[in-house]
C-alpha cells in the first residue's frame, strides 16, 4: 500500500469521526434547546422544578437561616457530651434501688463516687445550650456581613439577659406555703433549652442592630493615631454596643408594660410551644421529613437546608426528655432530635440502607449493584451521598418516589412502637455517624426494643424500595 493511500485512509477516518462528532453535538444542541409546548405537562414540571430549586437555593443561602444552621451544627459536640454524661450517670454510676446500672452490680458500688464528675459536666453543657446558641449565632451572622467582631457575642448575650427576670421565688416551707424572693439570680429555664427560641430571635435582632450601627459609622468615636489600636477599637464600638443593648432592653420593658407579661413568656407561650406541638406531633413531623426528601430529590441537602427550621424545636423536645431521664421521671416526648436520627435518616436521608438491601437481593443491573457494594460501608455510618448521586436518586423519577415514602413509613412505625412501649423513648443524642442498632440502643438509654425497631425500620424501607428496584430492572442504563 502506497504512502498516498495510507494518508487517504487516515483522512477518511478522521473525516468520519468529525462527522459523527458534529452529529452528536447537533443532537445535544437540539435537546438543550428543546422547549416544551406551551400549556404542556412538561412545561408544568419544568416550572415546578425551577421554582423548587430557586426556593431551596434562596433558603439555603439566606444569611439568618445559615447562621442558625451553623450554630446548631457547631453546638452539636457540646450537646453530645452532655447527653453521654447523662447516660453514664444513669447506666454506670446510678445506685438507686431497683435501677439497672453497673454500680448496682456486686462490688461495683464505688462507681457512684464518680457520679459528680458527669453530673457537673452535664450541667455545664445541657443547662447552658441557649447561651451557646446566642454566642454562635451572633458570631456567624456578623461574619456573614463581613465583620469578624468578637464583641458582638457579649452584646447579643447582654441583650438577651436584659429580657430575662433576675429574681426567683423559692418555697422554703412547702407545708406552710412560705415563699421567699431571691434577687440577682438567673433561672435555669433562661439558659437551658427552654430559652432556645427566645435566645435565637434575640441574637438575630441584636446582631442586626449592632452590625447596621457599626457600618453606618455615625456613632464612631475617632481617637488620635497614637492611641493603641485595641483601645481605639473599644471606643469605636462603644456607642453601637451600648445602644443595641438599650434598644432590646427598652423593647422588653415597653412590651411588659403594655401586655403585663415579659417578652420571654410571650414568645415561649405563643410561638415556641405551638411550634413544638406541631413538629413533635406525627402529622407535622411527617410533613417536615417529606419536605427534606423532596429537596434531596432535586440535589439539595434537605436535612441541612431545613435544619435551621426544625433544629430549635426538636432539640428543645430532646432536652426535656434528657432532663426527665436524669431526674428519673416519665419521658414526655416521642419525637425529638434523636428520633429523627434513629428512625428518619438512618443509613442516610431516605433510609437508603433499605435500597441497598433491595438492590443486592433483587436488582439485575450491574451498575446498581456496583454502586451498592461501594456504598455499603458509607451507609453503615449513615452517609448516603454515593447512593444519592451515584445511582442516582437525584432527579430519578423511579427511585425518587420510594426515597420520599420510606422515611414516613419508618417514622410512623417507630412512633407506633414507641407509643405502645416496645421501643424506648429517646433520651441521649448520639453522634449521627453511630452505626444502626447501636445508635438506637444508646439513644434510648439502653432499650433493646429500640434497637430492634430500628432494624425493622430499615427492613421496612427495603420493602418500600423493592417494587421500584424491580421496575428499574427493565431500564437500560443507556436510556437513562
Amino acid at each position: 500500500m502506497s504512502k498516498e493511500e495510507i494518508n487517504l485512509i487516515i483522512i477518511s477516518s478522521k473525516t468520519e469521526q468529525e462527522v459523527r462528532r458534529l452529529h452528536n453535538e447537533k443532537e445535544i444542541d437540539k435537546k438543550q434547546k428543546y422547549k416544551p409546548e406551551e400549556g404542556g405537562c412538561c412545561k408544568m414540571v419544568e416550572k415546578l422544578m425551577n421554582g423548587m430549586l430557586s426556593f431551596a437555593a434562596k433558603l439555603s443561602n439566606q444569611r439568618h437561616l445559615g447562621a442558625i444552621r451553623n450554630a446548631f451544627t457547631s453546638l452539636l459536640p457540646v450537646v453530645v457530651t452532655g447527653a453521654f454524661c447523662t447516660l453514664i450517670s444513669n447506666v454506670v454510676c446510678n445506685t438507686r434501688p431497683g435501677y439497672v446500672s453497673v454500680a448496682n452490680l456486686p462490688g461495683m458500688s464505688w462507681l457512684a463516687n464518680l457520679s459528680p464528675i458527669f453530673t457537673a459536666a452535664n450541667y455545664g453543657t445541657m443547662n447552658f445550650i441557649s447561651i451557646g446558641i446566642i454566642i454562635l449565632i451572633a458570631l456567624g451572622l456578623s461574619e456573614s456581613y463581613g465583620m469578624k467582631d468578637f464583641t458582638v457575642a457579649p452584646v447579643a448575650l447582654g441583650s438577651y439577659i436584659s429580657l430575662c427576670l433576675t429574681t426567683a421565688t423559692v418555697n422554703c416551707d412547702v407545708s406552710e406555703g412560705v415563699v421567699h424572693e431571691v434577687a440577682s439570680v438567673l433561672a435555669a429555664s433562661y439558659t437551658d433549652a427552654k430559652g432556645l427560641f427566645v435566645g435565637l430571635i434575640t441574637a438575630l435582632c441584636a446582631t442586626e442592630i449592632y452590625c447596621r450601627l457599626i457600618k453606618s459609622g455615625k456613632l464612631e468615636i475617632r481617637l488620635p493615631e497614637s492611641v493603641p489600636s485595641n483601645v481605639a477599637r473599644s471606643f469605636t464600638i462603644l456607642f453601637p454596643a451600648a445602644l443595641t443593648i438599650l434598644i432590646i432592653s427598652t423593647v422588653g420593658f415597653v412590651f411588659q408594660m403594655i401586655t403585663g407579661m415579659s417578652v420571654f413568656v410571650a414568645i415561649t407561650t405563643f410561638i415556641q410551644r405551638p411550634l413544638m406541638n406541631i413538629l413533635t406531633g406525627l402529622p407535622g413531623y411527617l410533613f417536615l421529613i417529606f419536605m427534606t426528601t423532596v429537596l434531596w430529590v432535586f440535589g439539595i441537602h434537605g436535612t441541612q437546608t431545613l435544619g435551621a427550621v426544625y433544629s430549635p424545636i426538636l432539640l428543645a423536645a430532646y432536652a426535656e426528655n434528657e432532663a426527665a431521664y436524669a431526674a428519673g421521671t416519665a419521658i414526655p416526648n416521642i419525637i425529638c432530635s434523636p428520633f429523627l436520627s434513629c428512625f428518619s435518616i438512618i443509613t442516610g436521608a431516605g433510609i437508603t440502607g433499605g435500597l441497598l438491601i433491595s438492590i443486592l437481593l433483587f436488582s439485575k443491573r450491574d451498575d446498581y449493584r456496583a454502586v451498592a457494594r461501594i456504598a455499603i460501608p458509607c451507609a453503615f455510618f449513615n452517609i448516603n451521598e454515593p447512593v444519592t448521586f451515584g445511582l442516582p436518586i437525584v432527579l430519578n423519577p423511579i427511585l425518587a418516589i420510594p426515597f420520599m415514602i420510606a422515611p414516613a413509613v419508618s417514622a410512623s412505625f417507630a412512633y407506633f412502637m414507641t407509643s405502645i412501649g416496645f421501643c424506648g423513648r429517646m433520651v441521649v443524642n448520639s453522634p449521627w455517624t453511630t452505626p444502626p442498632m447501636l445508635m438506637a440502643f444508646l439513644s434510648s438509654g439502653g432499650s433493646i426494643g429500640a434497637a430492634i425497631t430500628q432494624l425493622l425500620c430499615i427492613l421496612l424501607a427495603a420493602v418500600v424500595y423493592t417494587p421500584f428496584v424491580l421496575i428499574s430492572n427493565h431500564q437500560k442504563p443507556a436510556e437513562e
